[in-house]
């Protein structure tokens, strides 16, 4: 920097003002800044073509942004005109054969220069050592693309200028909009300008050459029509005279109009829709006139091609939909009031919406024929007419009908919903394509009848619901109701020869008959007892709860007995319904205890009419009915469909909430209070095969065992096999709800299961106590040492046992599962093992006496065995083996202690001092005890 524009100072160094910046600001020439490009091409954007030509004559740089070809590209995507696939397919094609045009070239100097004998390096410099040349390897020349450029345009130039041509390009194109009309007028160049738009070719750097034909043949029509007065002026009439020649150029006008962006567009385009709304209409009245005397492959066909053409033809369609003389004659197709007048009522007739889907099906099919003669393949007239038949003529068919039916009847309006739904679709099928139909006509056709019935969807699904719900709320109450009346007709039987003023009075008698029931059940007391009474008194048969009762002369000595118990057969017929009694093998109770008796044991044979199977199978017939019909409507997919479905899973939902809370939950639980109140010791006569309570639980198991079979097959076919539902769906309301049906289900059997076993356990006692005799592990007692009677077979009390308790473990099998049927078995097994050391211990057993309580453990052992359970064995091989202390003779006692004080010899079942107590109902314990107790001494063993 000069010395004199800087001055260094102590306080640093001072920059000083030029000294000629004075002389600069007395200049009177100023540079003035430049428009940036982007403003530049901005305004370019609102400049018509003409204006954009001759602002590229103001300046190279003005020529460089007009003749960008980025906005050429997007005049010819305006018009849809550029297919940017087929540009780049098309450049890379150039690419390529540039590439292997270069490759070949430098292959061919190579080899040239190889036969001359030239050699050197020819790798690096554009030049080679000895000055030949090297060929060029680049991808893009610009002078070699300059060349094809003009080649190009040369050999690709239409000729449609005044002089019988019109210059491709815009360089030499006159550019007043009405230049080369008076020249068109020639029957050739008009017929070629048809086609101008198809003409236009995608590459890449010629948008503006592909632009300019367009606008050298569209723009002075298209102009010219904007400044016509009325619709004899345009150009683009005198020039074509056929129809389907004036409707081709209206439309390519309507397609180049989309390319007029600048200033007036909203006036010219106006003009075009207006003239080309008043030859739409004049086609129109042409076409209508020639529907009217029925000349379809004259007039009608060509009109229609017309009318395609200039728009796509959706006027024509319309028209010659609402012309069909099928909209006019509605009333012939069927009346829609026949479905009910002629069904009975409360019901619905579907033959006359079936003959009119029939009649409406022909007439349909016939026109899909006549629109194949009519219009065009690339039209698709069928569907909207199928449209327009929906909405006029079926949806005005059905709706009365569905209206009518639900004021009548719910069910019947539901069956004319389902069913004409059913018809509706069939007939649909039934339809023939047209050949413009495309190849979605089947869903296309069912999406139209779907929104016929889209109205009535809704309150149908809810009204199918709520229908199912109170037919089911209906047939459990119906069956309740039955049932209550049924036992309130037995009870009223058993009552009816009761007189409660004679009880009243005896009260104190008849609580002094409960009361000495023991005695009472005693065989007759002689008259020298000290417990005799002054006179005998009569004894009537033992009732069911063990008294024996007096009988007042005159009256039945007939009281119902064990015989009269839960059994099939045993006791009289109450009366079915109310009001009524059916002839009875037996006359009613004389007595209150007689008939509650006989009353209880009627409950307990009702224990398999808790619930009906019957009721089940009528429930699960309704809801498949119901789902049935809601599934029609699953099929729409959509919204509707996940609807429908959703309403079949509900449908199900209720059908197991009905079936298991309202019906078999409950009768399980009445099912598992009677087993409570059974006695063994209150009724009658054992001789029947089973506890009469648990076998008829045992066949409510089996009832709902076939019940949730029947669930089961209602869930796989009706909602699984139809994809209703998604059994993998932990979340489905379907899956949870019949999870929760099936466990409570199984906790119910448990639960009388659970009571069951308490029952047979209480008859097992029962018959232990009652038909084991004392000489039968005591032969002793009988008499005679001499006759006495060595059998080593089971005791009859033995077999009955075995037989009562295996009659029961196998009702189960096939009807519960494997689990739970090991579960029950082990629980039977555990308890029969408690009840019989039980009977063990109030039995007095001798060493004669003791072959056959081994005979009988082994017999209860073989049973066991049967149950295929090993810890079930362990405690009867216990059994087994502590039945051999009484075998032994007084004289063992040591033999008899070690067995005592042997553990294992028990399994771990039995410890030394149970085994101890059960020796001491030896008969001869008394004697043998000493011994016994020393030679446990001896051993080291002994038991407080």
């Amino acid at each position: 920097m000069p010395a004199f524009t800087q001055a260094v100072t102590h306080g640093g160094t001072v920059q000083r003002s030029d000294v000629l910046a004075s002389l600069r600001a007395t200049e009177l020439v100023s540079s003035k800044p430049v428009l940036p490009a982007e403003i530049i091409s901005t305004i370019l954007d609102f400049l018509s073509v003409p204006d954009l030509l001759r602002f590229a004559r103001v300046s190279k740089r003005m020529k460089e942004m007009v003749y960008d070809d980025t906005r050429w590209v997007q005049m010819l995507q305006s018009m849809d005109c550029w297919n940017e696939t087929e540009a780049r397919k098309r450049f890379e094609e150039a690419m390529r054969r540039k590439y292997e045009a270069q490759k070949a070239k430098h292959e061919e100097e190579t080899k040239s220069k190889a036969a001359a004998g030239l050699t050197g390096p020819t790798i690096g410099a554009p030049n080679s050592v000895d000055g030949v040349r090297k060929a060029s390897v680049t991808l893009f020349d610009a002078s070699e693309e300059e060349q094809r450029q003009k080649e190009w345009t040369e050999s690709d130039t239409v000729t449609k200028a005044r002089n019988g041509s019109v210059t491709a390009g815009m360089d030499a194109m006159n550019l007043a909009p009405s230049a080369a009309i008076g020249d068109l007028t020639s029957p050739r160049p008009a017929i070629t300008l048809l086609t101008v738009l198809k003409a236009v070719r995608s590459i890449r750097g010629f948008a503006r050459q592909e632009f300019g034909k367009v606008y050298g043949a569209l723009a002075p029509l298209y102009f010219d029509l904007a400044r016509s007065r009325n619709h004899t002026d345009p150009a683009v009439f005198r020039i074509y005279r056929e129809p389907e020649h004036q409707a081709q150029m209206l439309a390519q006008l309507k397609v180049f109009a989309k390319s007029d962006m600048y200033q007036g567009w909203q006036y010219r385009e106006e003009k075009l829709n207006a003239m080309m709304g008043i030859f739409e209409n004049a086609v129109l009245r042409e076409f209508e006139q020639a529907y009217e005397v029925g000349d379809i492959d004259g007039k009608m066909r060509r009109y229609a091609h017309v009318l395609v053409i200039l728009n796509g033809g959706q006027a024509g369609v319309d028209l010659f939909i609402h012309k069909h003389p099928i909209m006019f004659e509605k009333v012939k197709l069927g009346n829609p009031m026949d479905c009910i007048n002629q069904a009975p009522s409360g019901s619905i007739a579907l033959e006359p919406s079936h003959g009119f889907f029939s009649r409406l099906s022909a007439a349909i099919n016939e026109q899909s024929s006549i629109i194949d003669r009519v219009f065009p393949r690339t039209v698709n007239v069928f569907l909207p007419f199928l449209e327009r038949m929906g909405e006029d003529v079926i949806s005005e068919y059905v709706t009365p009908l569905f209206d009518e039916a639900h004021e009548r009847s719910i069910e019947s309006y539901l069956k004319a919903v389902a069913g004409v739904f059913e018809q509706c679709f069939r007939f649909g099928r039934s339809l023939n394509p047209s050949m413009g139909s495309g190849n979605l006509f089947r869903e296309d056709v069912n999406r139209t009848l779907a929104r016929v019935f889209e109205p009535h969807v809704d309150l149908f699904l809810q009204e199918e619901l709520d229908f199912f719900k109170k037919k089911s709320d209906a047939e459990v109450s119906s069956w309740e109701r039955k049932i209550y009346d049924q036992d309130a007709a037995t009870e009223s039987f058993f009552m009816s020869n009761i007189n409660r003023q004679a009880d009243k009075r005896d009260f104190l008698s008849s609580f002094k008959k409960v009361v000495m029931m023991p005695v009472n059940a005693l065989p007759t007391i002689p008259i020298s007892s000290p417990f005799a009474t002054n006179k005998p008194a009569t004894l009537a048969p033992p009732n069911t709860n063990g008294a024996s009762l007096e009988v007042p002369s005159g009256a039945s000595s007939q009281v119902p007995t064990r015989s009269a118990t839960p059994t099939l057969d045993g006791i009289p017929a109450p009366p079915s319904l109310p009001g009524t009694r059916p002839p009875s093998p037996a006359p009613a109770p004389t007595t209150e205890l007689a008939a509650k008796a006989a009353i209880m044991n009627t409950k307990l044979k009702g224990i398999r009419s808790l619930f009906s199977i019957e009721v089940a199978l009528n429930l699960v017939h309704t809801a498949k009915s119901s789902i049935e019909r809601v599934a029609l409507f699953a099929g729409l997919g959509g919204q509707t469909g996940e609807e429908a479905k959703e309403q079949c899973q509900m449908i199900f939902v209720f059908l197991l909430q009905t079936l298991g809370s309202r019906h078999i939950k409950i009768g399980f639980d009445k099912a598992v209070d009677h087993l409570s109140i059974y006695n063994p010791r209150e009724v009658g006569e054992h001789d029947q095969l089973g506890v009469a309570p648990l076998v008829m639980f045992l066949e409510l198991v089996n009832v709902g065992d076939l019940i949730l079979q029947m669930v089961d097959v209602f869930y796989e076919q009706e909602l699984v096999a139809k994809k209703l539902t998604d059994r993998n769906d932990f979340l489905d309301p379907s899956v949870k709800e019949k999870k929760r049906f099936e466990q409570m289900l199984d906790e119910r059997v448990a639960a009388g299961l659970n009571k069951g076993i308490d029952a047979l356990m209480a008859e097992v006692d029962y018959i232990c106590a009652t038909t084991q005799k004392p000489s039968d592990f005591n032969p002793e007692i009988s008499g005679d040492p001499s006759n006495l009677n060595f059998d080593i077979g089971p005791s009859q009390t033995a077999k009955q046992v075995v037989e009562i308790v295996s009659s029961h473990t196998k009702m189960l099998v096939g009807s519960t599962d494997k689990h739970m049927l090991d579960v029950f078995n082990q629980e039977v097994g555990v308890r029969l093992f408690t009840a019989l050391c039980k009977h063990l211990k109030r039995q007095r057993v001798s060493v004669n006496g003791s072959i056959r309580l081994i005979s009988d453990m082994n017999h209860y052992f073989v049973y066991i065995e049967t149950l295929r359970n090993q810890e079930l064995l362990l405690y009867f091989k216990a059994l087994r083996e502590l039945a051999q202390i009484y075998l032994i003779g007084p004289s063992d006692a040591k033999d008899m202690a070690t067995i005592i004080a042997d553990g294992d010899r028990f399994h771990g079942i039995f410890r030394a001092e149970e085994v101890y107590e059960f020796a001491e109902r030896r008969t001869d314990w008394y004697q043998v005890k000493r011994n016994v107790e020393r030679a446990m001494y001896g051993i080291g063993c002994w038991v407080m």
